[in-house]
């Protein structure tokens, strides 16, 4: 297979088009911070790295490449290398990536070239693109935000979602920002969870100033901070407050937190496994806000959480959940985001329901600049 495509500086076409990236550097470096788009088939393993990076300390950069050399070598190179032809074959408009573009994966772009393939390289490598996004995350922080704010049930991510310069900060996460908010998927590093905003933000503008449409959210969300450009523009930003019906807020939890959870959970786990890790999400939930909530209330509520859950396991009914689930609205959340909301109250240009709010941020032009 041959490939006439040049080595690229061109990041914003690799991180808006989702160009796979064949990441070389070791699992460590990966795991660190990569792009979306990024699959690691590592040179060195991590062993192997830190050997090379020892020698090279040591002894200097010939033994070190050395070294390097003698590592890869035989069977151990040729099992990378069909891994590496792998991809070029399922992605022929893909790209090789290293950490800075340089010694690793020139020499695996030599190795495929040996092999017949002809695979281009990112200039400058992880670093580059790295710096390219933080970049993107620095000079959209400046465009304009609208803030979409209101209860726990309000539909506040299922409109962002619906929205064309909505940007879900809790689905980049993979947090829902509340106690009960950490899903079955794990949180991606810091790193990883500004990569994925700035693509968002790439793909959602295409070089055209646009408003963004957030959620109002805190500095964190659950272990993620949200970049300190982005949150001081954040707190400059008019606000649409959705209000609606105690009991649709109800339905809408009911639905996501209960039906849904549950069904993820044993969607990845044995029947048995499922039950115990979605019953200690909902317990660590209550457990977080013991002391906001009082350790007798606490009690009662965590008291009603288990016949719930026994009700539910038993019967797939998830309505004995709205037993606690109710009062912890009326008499946490809700107090909490009113006095939360009150902070706010000068910034805030539109009330209603969700269809309401939906028709505003659609119809008013001043929000809705995306083509």
């Amino acid at each position: 297979m041959q490939n006439a495509r040049p080595d690229t500086q061109n990041y914003e076409h690799l991180l808006r088009a989702d160009i796979p990236l064949i990441d070389v550097r070791a699992p460590v470096e990966f795991s660190q911070g990569a792009m979306p788009a990024a699959l690691n088939l590592p040179l060195m393993s991590d062993d192997e790295r830190a050997a090379v990076g020892t020698c090279y300390k040591q002894r200097g950069q010939q033994a070190a490449v050395a070294l390097g050399h003698s590592l890869v070598n035989g069977e151990i190179r040729e099992a990378r290398l069909q891994k590496w032809l792998e991809q070029c074959r399922q992605n022929p408009h893909g790209y090789l990536c290293c950490a800075r573009g340089g010694m690793r994966s020139h020499l695996v772009q030599e190795w495929l070239r040996e092999a017949g393939v002809d695979y281009p390289l990112v200039e400058g490598g992880y670093k580059a693109l790295r710096h390219y996004a933080m970049d993107v995350i620095e000079s959209r922080s400046r465009w304009p935000m609208i803030l979409v704010s209101g209860n726990t049930g309000g539909g506040k991510t299922i409109l962002i979602r619906s929205l064309p310069t909505g940007v879900d900060l809790e689905g980049l996460a993979h947090h829902r920002g509340s106690s009960f908010g950490r899903t079955i998927v794990e949180q991606p590093s810091q790193t990883n969870f500004e990569n994925n905003l700035a693509v968002t933000l790439l793909k959602k503008s295409e070089g055209e100033e646009v408003t963004w449409v957030i959620e109002d959210e805190g500095r964190m969300i659950g272990s993620r901070h949200i970049p300190e450009c982005f949150r001081e523009q954040m707190l400059r930003s008019p606000i649409v407050v959705i209000d609606d019906p105690f009991d649709q807020r109800l339905e809408r939890l009911k639905t996501e937190y209960f039906e849904q959870m549950s069904a993820a959970f044993l969607s990845v786990h044995d029947e048995e496994t499922a039950w115990q890790n979605y019953g200690e999400y909902l317990h660590h939930g209550l457990f977080a806000i013991r002391r906001r909530l009082g350790m007798e209330r606490f009690a009662q509520f965590t008291a009603r959480l288990d016949e719930a859950l026994a009700l539910q396991r038993k019967t797939g009914s998830v309505d004995g959940h709205l037993a606690w689930l109710a009062p912890l609205l009326e008499e946490y959340y809700d107090p909490m985001y009113r006095y939360q909301l009150s902070k706010k109250a000068d910034n805030i240009v539109f009330r209603g329901d969700y269809q309401q709010v939906e028709a505003w941020l659609r119809s008013n032009t001043k929000f809705n600049q995306a083509k």
